[in-house]
């Protein structure tokens, strides 16, 4: 019986998927090669299709709209096309340098979401002002993208979107950044630049975002954390010029077991260190190395501080079980509350006094 039944579902599998058509793995699959064009693959997929690209070169903006795409890359690298075509990532992050709009390597968006204008007093990105329907389930593995002038990789209005894997080099906003989305996870992705770009992660979500295993270096802020209750976890920061940085008004953050270390030397002389928590509340910060963040004896492991713009108070930060080692100085608590919790830090040094291995 069991035999029979095994060779009916095989047979049924083989009518399904068998006799793939040109340019397919399978009909189950969808195969992009070299000389074929990403964008048209992910245009004709449907919800639920797997698409997976070749190793090769790729001058090509992507953008993608359908629910539960795969879009995998077998050593697929993505490089900006000749001339930038406007697509909804046109403009959600601005130029530092003159404040022209800029693109997106893949751009996965929701439908209906809409942007608020562009506010030179909040010039990392956008925000959301309306909610639309969510982007669902899309996952984006396994690709190298590089040189893109905003963000390599951008996403408005997920919903339980993953990128892993991926290496995302020199974009010169940010690496990877989420607005707007929910329960965004991405993980074991490396985000370096070869001069000094600006962020390279940063989660700007409704709830939910989890940044975990990735490996960053390079950048002058490598995480930046806006998402209330978002998580960053295990991830390597090498030679940039602040860590985590926890925007103010956001609560409930957790940074846990990250490896922050290094400094790098073209960072702005005021700029040293390892993690700044700038009027957030209730973050946990919980077992991460903070290693040689020096910077001309001012350099900081963890700077807490309220913020002095918008006047909202780091208060009720809990920071324990974190290891310093050759950093200037070890904790610098600039905060003006009396409810932030440091326990069982293993350091040398703190302003005020007394924030080490209490």
């Amino acid at each position: 019986m069991r035999s029979s039944f095994v060779t009916a579902l095989l047979c049924l599998i083989a009518t399904t998927c068998a006799a793939p058509a040109p340019g397919k793995d399978s009909d189950c699959d969808k195969t992009v090669k070299p000389g074929q064009s990403i964008q048209k693959a992910i245009d004709n997929a449907k919800k639920g299709d797997k698409i997976v690209v070749e190793a090769g070169e790729y001058y090509e903006q992507l953008t993608i709209t359908t629910d539960g795409i795969q879009l995998i890359g077998k050593g697929a690298k993505l490089f900006p096309p000749k001339n930038y075509t406007k697509n909804f990532c046109t403009g959600l992050s601005r130029s530092f340098a003159d404040g022209s709009e800029t693109d997106a390597g893949i751009c996965i968006h929701g439908k209906g979401f809409v942007l608020a204008p562009y506010d030179p007093k909040l010039p990392e990105h956008l925000k959301i002002s309306k909610v639309g329907d969510y982007i669902k389930n899309v996952v984006v593995t396994g690709f190298n993208i590089t040189g893109f002038n905003g963000e390599n990789i951008a996403l408005i209005g997920g919903k339980d979107v993953k990128i892993s894997k991926n290496n995302l080099v020199d974009g010169t906003q940010y690496g990877f950044l989420t607005v707007g989305s929910i329960d965004t996870n991405a993980e074991n992705n490396v985000i370096t630049s070869s001069t000094l770009s600006i962020i390279a992660m940063c989660m700007d979500d409704k709830s939910g975002a989890t940044f975990k295993n990735n490996h960053i270096s390079n950048y002058y802020i490598a995480l930046c954390g806006q998402t209330p209750g978002g998580e960053l976890k295990k991830n390597t920061v090498k030679n940039c010029c602040i860590g985590p940085f926890i925007d103010p008004g956001i609560k409930g953050m957790k940074i846990i077991e990250n490896t922050i270390t290094g400094r790098n030397p073209y960072c702005l002389a005021k700029d040293g260190a390892g993690m700044v928590i700038l009027g957030a509340s209730n973050t946990i910060v919980e077992r991460n190395t903070f290693e040689s963040i020096q910077n001309n004896k001012t350099g900081v492991g963890i700077f807490i501080s309220d913020d002095p713009v918008s006047g909202a108070k780091a208060s009720g930060n809990v920071f324990k079980k974190n290891l310093f080692k050759f950093n200037d100085l070890d904790i610098f608590n600039n905060a003006t509350t009396t409810d932030n919790v440091f326990r069982n830090n293993e350091c040398a040094s703190s302003v005020p006094d007394g924030l080490c291995n209490n």
